[in-house]
């Protein structure tokens, strides 16, 4: 399913996660974490970059957008500790992203695909996770709304590219998306309800692999 090329990589971006999880767990090295975390997206940037030649010039421009304003969601969420106000950034900057990758995911939709039962459970699962965090949100409440439905909109526009892009760049986008769908809800929970375990490992893990998996699958749908 993976070329040599992206076999060879996904060791280079694993090593670097586990390099970004291992600065961010141990206080020694945390001053690291400022050049491992962007290391993560960079390499992916750079990975796209190289291997994207023959993606129409508009399609390759929005997936480098949503990997740039990944990037600097990244690294504006390192500041947060500073001011609230870099949360906001980076939640407009993932915002962002988000919305370019719903751009890129319905380039190759089926029309004919029917997403009602798919929308209806992202839906519930949209209302679980407001019902627990709903007393806790604030001023949030709006922008957080805001940043579900738009990330609810691109798991429902990777799942409409099926049957319009080989099997395996569906399945590969589709899962990209779910995880990323995932991670930002563990971070919604850790934030706004309590600070879960492990944390940092299950959203870089989840996170990480959400932009390798829907990389490669963009590579492979051309």
């Amino acid at each position: 399913m993976l070329t040599k090329t992206e076999k060879s990589f996904a060791i280079l971006f694993i090593f670097l996660l586990i390099l970004e999880i291992a600065t961010s767990s141990y206080e020694s090295i945390s001053n690291l974490n400022y050049i491992a975390k962007p290391a993560i997206l960079i390499s992916l940037i750079i990975f796209f970059w190289t291997q994207s030649s023959n993606l129409e010039i508009k399609l390759k421009t929005m997936i480098l957008l949503a990997l740039v304003f990944s990037l600097l969601g990244d690294i504006l969420l390192m500041f947060v500790s500073q001011s609230a106000n870099y949360f906001i950034g980076g939640l407009v900057a993932f915002l962002t992203a988000h919305i370019f990758y719903v751009l890129v995911f319905l380039k190759h939709r089926n029309t004919s695909k029917n997403s009602i039962v798919f929308i209806g459970f992202l839906l519930a699962y949209g209302v679980l996770i407001f019902y627990i965090l709903r007393d806790s949100l604030g001023n949030m409440l709006i922008p957080v709304i805001l940043y579900m439905l738009v990330i609810f909109a691109m798991a429902t526009a990777a799942f409409l590219r099926k049957g319009q892009v080989v099997k395996t760049s569906f399945t590969l986008v589709f899962i990209g998306a779910i995880l990323f769908m995932i991670s930002d809800s563990i971070l919604a929970l850790n934030k706004f309800y309590q600070p879960l375990p492990f944390t940092n490992f299950s959203i870089m893990f989840t996170y990480s692999f959400a932009q390798l998996f829907i990389v490669f699958g963009l590579l492979k749908q051309r």
